[in-house]
């Protein structure tokens, strides 16, 4: 079997391009999408994070604006400023960039943002309403994922869907949103993780493998039935000889190994990573358009 490697890149520009002519319509209509984001301190990634989101809201034509605060921020500062964003009509989304320095109440920080600007899908309203089936902001890597499914036509409905990992950005809306009724959806769903027992075994029943626990290249052939789907959303940073920096990008699936067996899977970079920003496109235009809230 050829598996079909599933382009995320090339799915993320399709959606970018429908983005922006979906925000030139809201311009026409005098309504400019606006995203504010915050982040607190310097981690390297955060900063990188940041500004591919700042880029990819000037490519299709949103207005974003980021905070900056010193790591010794007070958190009450960011609190007050979250408040005030809240309160301003031109300000659509906020997303807070995580991981926050550890003096910080992330809890308290994700509830404070309002639930109609809650563009990264993180507020307990947002994860109560994604759980039972109400319209809602969904977190960008779960949403980007539907979004390759649906695109690549992967049928879903009856199938074992096996979910490795269970982190509330991930694993856990990921296996909502795959057993909710309609498509994608109707699937039989299992989540897995690091106290399952029998988990090759588990694996070997699925039709449909979403991997995002964190550790390179996890999954291997002999977990994988012949035909199955593979979402890989591992992006762990592991030492490479083979680049100038150093390192490379490495999935929880051993690629080489398991595509021979698969009728879809994404790569590692180039899968669902590139839908992550898209997704959070997408939210803060229907923000703009209230058709959440």
């Amino acid at each position: 079997m050829v598996a079909k490697i599933i382009d995320g890149k090339a799915v993320a520009q399709h959606v970018r391009q429908e983005c922006k002519r979906e925000t030139l319509a809201l311009k026409a209509q005098g309504v400019t999408p606006g995203l504010a984001v915050i982040i607190v301190g310097d981690n390297p990634a955060s900063k990188v994070y940041v500004a591919n989101k700042v880029r990819a809201c000037t490519e299709v034509g949103l207005d974003s604006t980021v905070y900056a605060f010193a790591a010794d921020t007070p958190d009450q500062v960011v609190l007050d400023k979250i408040l005030a964003l809240n309160a301003d009509p031109l300000v659509h989304g906020i997303l807070v960039q995580l991981p926050l320095p550890k003096h910080f109440d992330v809890k308290r920080v994700l509830a404070a943002i309002s639930v109609d600007k809650d563009v990264d899908g993180f507020h307990p309203v947002n994860v109560g309403r994604l759980s039972i089936g109400l319209p809602c902001y969904v977190c960008a890597t779960p949403s980007g994922i539907i979004e390759l499914i649906k695109r690549y036509e992967i049928p879903t409905a009856g199938k074992n869907c096996v979910v490795i990992g269970r982190s509330n950005i991930v694993g856990k809306p990921v296996a909502s949103l795959m057993m909710q009724k309609g498509y994608p959806g109707d699937a039989t769903v299992t989540v897995c993780h690091s106290r399952t027992k029998n988990l090759k075994e588990i694996c070997l029943q699925a039709d449909i493998i979403i991997a995002a626990l964190g550790m390179p290249e996890f999954l291997t052939a002999d977990m994988v039935k012949e035909g199955a789907a593979i979402i890989d959303v591992g992006t762990t940073r592991v030492p490479s000889t083979q680049t100038k920096s150093g390192f490379r990008l490495s999935g929880d699936v051993k690629f080489d190994e398991v595509a021979p067996k698969c009728s879809y899977i994404t790569p590692v970079p180039g899968g669902v990573g590139p839908m992550t920003i898209v997704s959070l496109l997408k939210n803060t235009l229907l923000a703009a358009k209230g058709e959440i809230y």
